[in-house]
């Protein structure tokens, strides 16, 4: 019995929409958007967002040294991090950012529960979208199809990005007090 094997370049190459095309937008834009909007709220008070003052006051209360500083920084990997992903733009990249600021969300939060308020079944089901979006690539429908090197997504980009991303949470994991 002969099996077909689709490789990454003719996935990503051909000429006709597949369902990795439609889906992957979907999930970008969805995922992407909630980042973005959750980044914003800590960098500029939009969405009924704290700001950076009372963000900085949880970030320090949580452990972090210089709370603000803390806070900008997840703000802006939470809105870049989200912006790359809604334009497909170095989406191993933007998705590995994702993952990191979620580890460091979870690690905060984690009570032993998983579900309910206290639960991370949210921050759980953020890090496998972003984790899927860095190993799978963005689909064809995304600004990095103009990017030489990730016009053909590799598995491997998405690896080397998630482990930057759990190299760097786990440093920043360990400025805590």
């Amino acid at each position: 019995m002969a099996t077909m094997r689709m490789s990454s370049a003719r996935r990503t190459t051909t000429g006709s929409t597949i369902p990795y095309d439609v889906g992957l937008p979907v999930l970008r834009l969805v995922l992407g958007a909630i980042m973005a909007v959750h980044g914003t709220q800590k960098l500029f008070r939009w969405f009924d967002g704290p700001g950076l003052g009372p963000t900085g006051r949880f970030f320090e209360k949580a452990g972090y040294p210089a709370g603000e500083t803390m806070a900008a920084i997840a703000g802006l990997t939470e809105t870049l991090g989200g912006l790359g992903l809604i334009l497909g733009l170095l989406t191993p990249l933007s998705a590995a950012a994702v993952v990191g600021v979620m580890i460091n969300a979870v690690t905060v939060k984690w009570t032993g529960a998983v579900i309910g308020l206290e639960g991370v079944e949210f921050e759980a089901l953020i890090i496998a979208s972003a984790v899927t979006l860095a190993l799978t690539g963005p689909g064809r429908f995304a600004l990095d199809r103009f990017l030489p090197v990730l016009r053909d997504h590799r598995p491997v980009y998405g690896v080397l990005a998630l482990a930057l991303a759990v190299v760097l949470a786990a440093g920043v994991l360990l400025t805590r007090d």
